[in-house]
């Protein structure tokens, strides 16, 4: 049993453009070529637009269709590249809702005739720290910690805020007392620091993990060290390797 473009886009609900452009990109080949030139489909490829509209129903492009029914030698293979498109549209639908977020507080603060906070209006359009993290610690952290920061209510993102420059400010007042890194006062205050840090999910302070706490640690102090937002953050440039150093001491001691 064969059938013509015409029949087959009829039983199958598309349109026969449709077909004749899989055709064109090799995506689905007609059984044969008749010599009137007609396209004649059979139960081969009628199976194989069954899994084509299956996949393009979720949303997945073409191009990775046919990657996917190229490789596939059976449905695992299928199932791995649903899999993988599946957590390709969480990623799409999490950045979505940080945008609807984003909005909302815009349109939040327009009704109540004030001016929006710019790092709110973007957040979500362009997280500034996204790629480093991801790169460092994985999706899930960055989404975490994404998600529990824009959860919080305006005012306690301002007061989250008003901590951490407090916190800051305290290592540049040990600083400029003269105290040793490896004093009591200075220590004490890498605690504090280190549970401030663990109130952030995703991180590995909040896990619990003590190797990857350690290793987190270390590297936001080459962070504290060598970058200039941060010089500014601590008040100098000497707070913040005040800072760093006396982190280090407290992971030699604590941590590891």
């Amino acid at each position: 049993m064969e059938w013509t473009v015409n029949e087959l886009a009829q039983r199958a609900g598309i349109s026969g453009r449709t077909l004749r452009h899989y055709h064109q990109i090799d995506l689905l080949t007609p059984d044969r070529i008749g010599s009137n030139g007609y396209r004649y489909y059979g139960p081969h490829a009628v199976a194989r637009l069954q899994r084509i509209l299956m996949l393009r129903e979720t949303g997945m492009p073409l191009a990775d269709i046919a990657a996917t029914l190229a490789a596939s030698a059976g449905p695992e293979a299928e199932v791995a590249a649903l899999e993988s498109h599946l957590a390709q549209l969480s990623r799409e639908r999490e950045s979505l809702d940080r945008r609807i977020r984003a909005v909302e507080h815009t349109v939040h603060m327009r009704r109540e005739g004030r001016e929006p906070r710019m790092d709110v209006m973007l957040e979500g359009f362009n997280d500034r720290y996204e790629q480093e993290v991801v790169e460092r610690w994985g999706r899930d952290a960055f989404e975490a910690s994404n998600q529990w920061w824009h959860e919080k209510s305006l005012r306690q993102q301002r007061e989250w805020k008003a901590r951490s420059e407090a916190l800051l400010a305290r290592w540049r007042e040990l600083h400029e007392a003269g105290l040793a890194t490896d004093s009591p006062a200075a220590q004490a205050h890498a605690v504090s620091h280190v549970d401030w840090l663990s109130e952030i999910p995703g991180t590995p302070t909040h896990e619990g993990d003590a190797a990857r706490s350690a290793e987190m640690i270390l590297g936001l102090a080459d962070q504290y060290e060598t970058h200039p937002d941060f010089h500014a953050a601590f008040g100098s440039e000497n707070a913040a390797h005040f800072a760093a150093d006396a982190l280090r001491r407290h992971v030699a001691n604590a941590l590891r």
